[in-house]
């Protein structure tokens, strides 16, 4: 079930929600928000969590008034599955790169891929590589090393709360099941493995299987996208706690004022997703000081 808005200036009603696309090979994810804008109808689409133009899987994709909520669909934890190649370091950690170095890791044992594996669980310090979309002085850093060059980037804190490896036919090729925080890079991990074996490693076939609780059963073909398959606002933050309001609190959380935590019914860290009698989102609200919340997004209704 989809919802729709209006569109300021022209009074034409577009549509709004969430579509959980198995984002296809070969296709960037700049690439599905373009032709999701032309079958949807508006521009105003977006996607949380870039997937790379080799790369499969779940992407979000958020339309109209959803594309407002996407931080709360990036943060989330992710799943992927995939497969590490012993011996092999490419320029940019996965197939699509040039090979830059070769090592000899034929003795390497799934014991000992499994045991390095396991030092990459739980909280590391990951520097980003340099093909990836994180911005470092106003420029991305893929921008910076297509144009040759290389810098110093800062480690960033991530979670990894499994790496499992699996042997193929191929004994320099593991199969790996990884569940991560948002933020993580699955292609270091898999250099670092390689590096952490005592050579160097590349990842391919990436399948991203889970954002949050939107698994690939959720998913659909990019070509079978359409207004009918859009998810509400409210079942597009299925995954945050939710309140309902109604009568005087409905009203003040529509002109979205900052209220006792109490009043609005709501516990824990949040954030909350505010509905109203018919099931419909009204608002995010996040902790603000003094045992208070306040809105992070307000939807026009």
């Amino acid at each position: 079930m989809s919802s729709t808005q209006t569109n300021k200036g022209s009074g034409r009603i577009g549509p709004s929600g969430l579509l959980v696309v198995d984002k296809p090979p070969a296709w960037t994810s700049h690439d599905v928000v373009a032709k999701l804008r032309g079958v949807l109808g508006t521009r105003k689409v977006g996607h949380a969590g870039t997937l790379d133009p080799d790369e499969t899987g779940v992407l979000l994709v958020g339309v109209g008034k959803v594309t407002r909520l996407l931080r709360f669909l990036s943060a989330t934890t992710k799943a992927y599955v995939g497969e590490v190649v012993l011996g092999v370091e490419t320029s940019t950690l996965d197939a699509a790169g040039d090979v830059v170095a070769t090592h000899d890791m034929a003795g390497v044992t799934l014991a000992q891929v499994e045991s390095a594996a396991t030092g990459f669980v739980g909280e590391i310090d990951q520097v980003p590589p340099m093909v990836s979309a994180v911005q470092v002085g106003g420029k991305r850093l893929h921008e910076l090393a297509r144009a040759g060059i290389e810098i110093e980037r800062e480690a960033r804190r991530v979670t990894v709360q499994r790496f499992d490896v699996t042997a193929t036919p191929d004994p320099l090729v593991y199969a790996i099941a990884v569940e991560c925080s948002s933020g993580t890079y699955v292609r270091s991990l898999a250099a670092d493995l390689g590096a952490a074996l005592g050579g160097g490693a590349h990842l391919r076939a990436l399948r991203r299987t889970r954002v949050g609780s939107f698994t690939i059963d959720d998913a659909i073909a990019l070509e079978a996208a359409s207004v009918d398959r859009l998810l509400t606002p409210a079942d597009a933050l299925r995954d945050l706690d939710a309140v309902t309001v109604d009568g005087e609190l409905q009203v003040a959380v529509g002109h979205g004022k900052v209220l006792p935590l109490d009043d609005l019914g709501v516990g824990g860290d949040g954030p909350w997703r505010v509905l109203d009698p018919a099931g419909d989102l009204l608002a995010v609200y996040e902790p603000h000081k003094a045992g208070t919340a306040k809105p992070s997004v307000v939807l026009p209704t």
